[in-house]
């Protein structure tokens, strides 16, 4: 530790308490890694970074507090929710003061169409106090254990997105953040204002306070169906996704990936899977579309665990059972358009042991291609291949924000002027772009 960080160590202990402050090596440890293991290509890197010390604020005001303390020391801040990211964003890869926000906590208020809550509370919270109420979110991530924080700052989409789109479009209506500024104080936007603290890793302003969109809930089923090939699945995938009233998710994988999910017996060992959340209203709908196509309904389960448990094996997570299942073999891109159904062999073969999981979305499919690691070049080459069969596709092997970057170069002069807020996490200006980060379209 430095000088520096000494001193802000004396001064959260004042703040906090003695209890809310660590410079142990284990809980720096802790607080230093989330879940780059995902990307072969970073785990190759690490590790990237070491807290010098963690402080765990209990409120929004408190991050206040911590932020304005840390600014005044020239300690760099890195944001932290429930360390569930994938790619290093929340690593801190120059030391200093990790905040970590999982106990700021609460559900303020619930109201006619929203729901204020502080930033580290879990997204399956701030759901069942929106259902209690009648309501329901607008989306939530796979993970759905993450805190709003960290899906607000880190995340993109998710449960919801295929009729809501990303979580920086509507799904927020206001936000409390904190600059880094020596006398850090809560900051209200709302609306448009709010939008570009959203996706940019905290590197803008750190968010303390969430206000959400809520819409009336519905009667939410999950069914489970499978197929003897791949292509059955994809088959339907796109009409299940056009029912209205829209799916909440619809979800497929081959054979291969489906039996590396957890065991299920509505998941059956080598056939292709397809999950979904549906309206009550629409499970007939499906079904008969799944009978056409040659495959079978192997169950339809209510309650919202029913719809936590399908969300959970659908994004990345079908690619993390999957490298579980064998480590250290493969790799995944992100990959969208209707090319992911018309033109599937092709895309199959632009990476070895290609492997497609795909999710019904917003407009057009998107999916996680996964294939046999071999290095980062061959990632990277992979994306002019699949432009040239009509596939967008994002390089998520990096932890540089690459959404709305010269917006956030521009503002981050005012809200963060010596660059302490997630360093390393903002390419600094005339920085080239991160390689082969192709985009999904």
């Amino acid at each position: 530790m430095t000088t520096n960080t000494d001193a802000l160590a004396a001064e959260l202990r004042e703040l906090l308490g003695d209890k809310a402050v660590t410079v142990e090596l284990r809980a720096r440890e802790k607080a230093s890694v989330d879940g780059a293991y995902l990307s072969p290509i970073l785990m190759a890197q690490l590790p990237l970074g070491l807290a010098d010390l963690v402080a765990f604020p209990t409120s929004a005001e408190q991050i206040a507090e911590v932020i304005g303390a840390a600014v005044r020391h020239h300690v760099p801040i890195t944001p932290r929710g429930k360390g569930t990211g994938n790619y290093g964003q929340g690593i801190p890869m120059r030391g200093g003061l990790v905040l970590d926000m999982s106990k700021a906590r609460g559900v303020i208020e619930v109201g006619d169409g929203f729901i204020t809550v502080e930033a580290g509370t879990p997204m399956v919270m701030i759901e069942q106090a929106a259902n209690a109420a009648g309501q329901q979110i607008l989306m939530y991530p796979s993970t759905a254990q993450s805190s709003i924080g960290g899906f607000l700052s880190g995340g993109s989409g998710g449960t919801g997105s295929i009729k809501h789109g990303s979580n920086h479009t509507g799904f927020v209506t206001a936000l409390d953040v904190v600059h880094a500024v020596p006398d850090a104080q809560l900051i209200h936007v709302e609306g448009e204002a709010a939008e570009p603290y959203v996706h940019t890793y905290g590197t803008l302003g750190i968010i303390a306070r969430a206000t959400l969109q809520l819409e009336p809930l519905q009667n939410w089923r999950g069914l489970y169906a499978s197929f003897d090939t791949f292509e059955g699945a994809l088959s339907v995938i796109r009409e299940i996704g056009d029912l209205e009233p829209t799916p909440r998710l619809v979800s497929a994988d081959l054979p291969v990936l489906a039996n590396a999910l957890p065991d299920d017996a509505a998941i059956p060992k080598d056939r292709a899977s397809l999950r979904a959340i549906l309206d009550e209203s629409t499970v007939e709908a499906a079904t008969a579309l799944i009978f056409g196509a040659g495959g079978r309904i192997e169950d339809v389960r209510e309650g919202p665990q029913a719809s936590m448990k399908i969300s959970m094996l659908s994004y990345n997570h079908p690619i993390e059972w999957l490298q579980k299942s064998d480590p250290g073999k493969y790799f995944h891109v992100e990959v969208a358009g209707h090319a992911l159904v018309e033109r599937i062999d092709e895309v199959h073969a632009v990476y070895t042991g290609g492997m497609l999981h795909i999710e019904a979305q917003h407009g057009r499919p998107i999916g996680m291609l996964a294939g046999i690691y071999e290095s980062p070049e061959q990632v990277y080459a992979g994306f002019a291949a699949l432009d040239a069969i009509g596939v967008g596709s994002h390089n998520p092997h990096h932890w540089e924000v690459d959404h709305e970057v010269e917006r956030t170069r521009r503002l981050a002069r005012d809200t963060d002027p010596e660059g302490l807020l997630n360093p390393g996490k903002l390419p600094a200006e005339g920085a080239e772009a991160v390689a082969g980060a192709g985009k999904v379209t």
